[in-house]
């Protein structure tokens, strides 16, 4: 058979998906270290994402890893000697649960299985989400419950190491157990399917063998064992969870940014609602940590002083923006909880028992926790989302101002165009169009109605917000009456990660573009990415709506939030179509929290 071309593997997103993909904390396994390292020691989720995320990091089975396995695997022999009548060992599966197998025929079935189940459809999951995938479900196998043979383990941990990546279809689970997916990397376990090397299919049997690996010969019970459980919903959440984790970072950055805007046009910017005193009134960890960072962003600011004029009270975006962000890491914390018991436990039907030597029927492989995890997580970055527009809308009035100030300097005959600095933020007076006296309109850097980019954004958040789980179909002659539809419900998720990180990302260029239009960003703030701002002789720095500044008086940015601005007035001084823009600075925003460690500021404020 020769190569297939395909042009729809993994789209354009699938390979940016997880760009700027990292964790921080928990530096405490070996897991780091190059090798991901799968011993009976409780797993985290991060590591697992991160070893996912790196192709470089090797897979390694400790001595008692394999142990169990071999121990789990002499359950199955014993039931097999046994003769009793066992699900999936020597039955049919779904509604033939009670139709007996021949024993000439088990060996034979067990490629049945793995066909028939191959049967997803949809484009192509990433490279690293198929890594993420076979890791957990070689971690499945690590606990125990599964019963394959060590060499099945085996196979599955040189897949990793020697880059076989098998084509995975993204849609066909409901949830009780991700079939599909696993099915279609059990068939390039058995030497059939089909691997992805860039955009070309390569026969499965061709890809083991260019690896210098063998196909199994599934011996009873493998098959059902290889694709029962739930690898794809945990892998890939445990990707989207490190996403998740830097969006909530995003958040308050935004918001800090958008405090520091309130503050210089509309009296805004009261910090109180971030007080320890109010963090410690309520025992919400997520809370205490959101309000941390945004006060650890705006130290050493002028938002710090104690003003006159600041509003009593800004806002609910703004004042309870804490209690809501909070609760969103709330929900991470679950979510992370939710993959790591999945991940640590043993979902196997049937289960085998070392301890009692028994294969036993059960549904651990129904993840209702994690499905409704991943619903109560989109839900609560709805209201991220909410919170976010609703600020974004606060600061369109100072926009519609500038506006205003350009088309009048347009019409004015006789004007001087003030040329920026190369790469400077700000805003152009240009020329008229055959270059005579009387100027043109402003080029300004900031695409006008992003807002409305931003409330389409936040109605998409909304529409996703809807219950995914909710929809399980009646499968098998009714004898699979309910699922948990995990799978949609993660999907969902990373639909809505991708317009959250558009939509604060939004947040925090209005913001920038508003605060670099005051002056008030000085070259300390700027110095990492473009020059100072200047300001024209006779100018006043608040000539676009800002509350004016008393001559001498200073209102320095935030430490933190200088160096955002500093690095988006780069972006904005590029004057991108708003598509680009965004992008660009999402990369650029991706980048920056890296740099600034916001951890420090949730510990140290």
């Amino acid at each position: 058979m020769t190569h297939t071309d395909i042009a729809h593997a993994h789209p354009a997103h699938s390979h940016s998906i997880h760009a700027g993909y990292s964790f921080r904390g928990r530096r405490d396994h070996a897991h780091l270290s190059g090798v991901f390292l799968i011993d009976n020691s409780h797993i985290h989720a991060r590591h697992v994402a991160e070893a996912a995320f790196n192709p470089a990091v090797r897979i390694e089975l400790s001595a008692e890893a394999i142990e169990l396995i071999g121990l789990s695997r002499d359950v199955v022999d014993q039931a097999i000697v046994s003769g009793r009548k066992i699900y999936g060992l020597n039955t049919l599966l779904g509604s033939g649960r009670d139709t007996v197998v021949e024993d000439e025929s088990i060996l034979t079935h067990q490629i049945q299985v793995v066909r028939y189940h191959d049967s997803g459809v949809g484009e192509y999951l990433s490279p690293t989400e198929v890594r993420a995938l076979i890791l957990a479900r070689l971690i499945g196998f690590s606990r125990g419950g599964s019963g394959v043979r060590t060499q099945t383990a085996r196979l599955y941990q040189e897949l990793l190491n020697r880059g076989v990546c098998p084509a995975v279809p993204r849609e066909g689970s409901v949830g009780s157990s991700d079939l599909t997916q696993l099915a279609a990397v059990a068939a390039v376990a058995i030497g059939e399917g089909y691997v992805l090397r860039g955009d070309v299919l390569v026969p499965g049997a061709q890809a083991l063998a260019d690896a210098g690996l063998e196909p199994l010969h599934l011996d009873a019970g493998e098959a059902l064992a290889m694709i029962s459980a739930n690898s794809y919903s945990i892998g890939s959440g445990a990707l989207v969870l490190g996403r998740l984790l830097r969006l909530a970072e995003l958040a308050d950055v935004a918001l800090a940014l958008s405090l520091e805007a309130t503050a210089r046009y509309d009296g805004g910017g009261n910090l109180s609602p971030f007080s320890p005193v109010i963090q410690a009134a309520k025992a919400i960890d997520g809370q205490r940590r959101s309000a941390a960072t945004v006060r650890w962003l705006l130290r050493g600011g002028w938002l710090e002083d104690a003003r006159s004029e600041v509003s009593t009270q800004d806002p609910l975006s703004f004042r309870a923006a804490p209690q809501t962000h909070g609760a969103f890491r709330e929900q991470l914390s679950a979510l992370e909880a939710a993959l790591e018991v999945e991940l640590n436990g043993r979902g196997d039907n049937p289960l085998c028992d070392v301890e009692s030597a028994l294969m036993v029927s059960g549904g651990n492989f129904q993840p209702m926790q994690l499905a409704l995890a991943f619903e109560t997580t989109r839900i609560a970055l709805a209201h991220v989302g909410i919170a976010s527009e609703r600020r974004i809308a606060k600061l369109y009035p100072p926009q519609r101002t500038i506006r205003q100030r350009n088309l009048e300097a347009a019409r004015q005959p006789g004007l001087e165009t003030q040329p920026r600095p190369q790469g400077q933020a700000g805003t152009d007076i240009q020329p008229g169009p055959r270059g005579e006296a009387s100027p043109g309109l402003a080029v300004e850097d900031l695409p006008g109605l992003l807002w409305y980019s931003a409330a389409g954004l936040l109605a998409e958040l909304k529409a996703l917000a809807a219950p995914a789980t909710l929809g399980a179909p009646t499968l098998s002659a009714d004898v699979e009456d309910h699922s948990t539809m995990a799978p949609l419900a993660l999907q969902q998720l990373e639909r809505s990660v991708a317009a959250a990180e558009k939509l604060l990302t939004i947040e925090a260029l209005t913001a920038a573009y508003l605060v670099l239009e005051t002056g008030d960003a000085t070259a300390r703030d700027t110095a990492a990415a473009t020059p100072a701002r200047e300001t024209p002789a006779g100018d006043q720095p608040a000539a676009t709506g800002a509350r004016e500044t008393v001559a001498g008086d200073r209102r320095p940015l935030g430490k933190g939030t200088g160096a955002v601005v500093g690095h988006l007035a780069d972006v904005l001084a590029q004057r991108l179509p708003a598509a680009a823009l965004v992008q660009r600075a999402r990369g650029e925003l991706r980048v920056l929290l890296d740099t600034l460690d916001l951890e420090e500021g949730e510990e140290t404020q």
